[in-house]
Formats: C-alpha cells, structure tokens, sequence
C-alpha cells in the first residue's frame, strides 16, 4: 500500500526530472487525495510555484473553498515562511514533513512561522516522515548540480 509521503516523494521525483528542485506534496482529506505537485518555479517562471503553494490552490479550488480545515498536508521538505503563511492562513489541519531544511525551513528552523505570536493558525507538526529518502533526494540533486 502506498503511503501519502510515498506520493509526495513522486512527486518531488518528478520535480527534479524536470530540473526542478526536488520537494513534492499531497494534500488529503480523510483518505482521499485531493491534490498533488511537485516544485514548478521554472516550469511556470513564477518563485511563488512551490508544491504546497500549487497543492494548497488546487485543492481549494477543488473543494470550493479557502478554508482546508479538515485536509492533512504531507511535504518531502520543511516548509518555508511563504508555504507556511499558506498552511496557516489555508487552515490545515495537519502537517507532515520528510527533511528538515535548516538553511531555508521556516517551522522548526529559521523564524518557525508557527511560533510566532501573529500566527493565526497552528497545524499539528510532525516531522521526519521519510526523512531520509527525501534528504537523499535533495542531496543528489544538488550534488548533480555542482
């Protein structure tokens, strides 16, 4: 059976084939998947195109609604401060995260957004879901880069 990070992981897999930096995400309600994307900056030529930005759009677009507050997000690397503004302010309920980013992650590194006294809106955080194949990801991509 597949797991939704399973399914953020192919996403990102999809994101680097196509020169993207490899990150994915799923968005669910209950055990439905409501949607997917990996990383588009260049594809769209927009800095905004992250997966759970596209994710966050599709789905509210999906179900109608701006609020997401019964859907559960699953990302292979901690969200920055720009993805997670949208988690707070989309009012998802849980996130789950593969890498942590020390460099640019924004919930547990950086300015942990969700810390912040003008949060408005807290998901349940939990991190290190396939933490090592979505590292490993990371580091063979940049890796190829250089």
């Amino acid at each position: 059976m597949t797991s939704f990070m399973d399914i953020a992981l192919d996403e990102a897999r999809g994101a680097a084939q196509r020169g993207e930096v490899p990150v994915g995400c799923v968005l669910v309600r209950g055990d439905e998947v409501i949607a997917r994307a990996g990383n588009r900056t260049l594809a769209d030529q927009d800095p905004a195109a992250h997966a759970e930005m596209i994710a966050i759009r599709d789905a509210a677009h999906r179900l109608g609604c701006e609020r997401l507050d019964d859907c559960d997000l699953y990302v292979t690397l901690e969200p920055c401060a720009m993805c997670a503004a949208a988690l707070s302010f989309a009012r998802i309920r849980r996130l789950y995260y593969g890498a942590s980013d020390p460099k640019g992650g924004a919930v547990e590194n950086g300015v942990k957004f969700f810390a912040s006294a003008s949060c408005h809106h807290r998901p349940e955080i939990y991190g290190g879901f396939a933490e090592a194949a979505a590292g490993d990801l990371l580091r063979k991509f940049f890796k190829s880069r250089r």
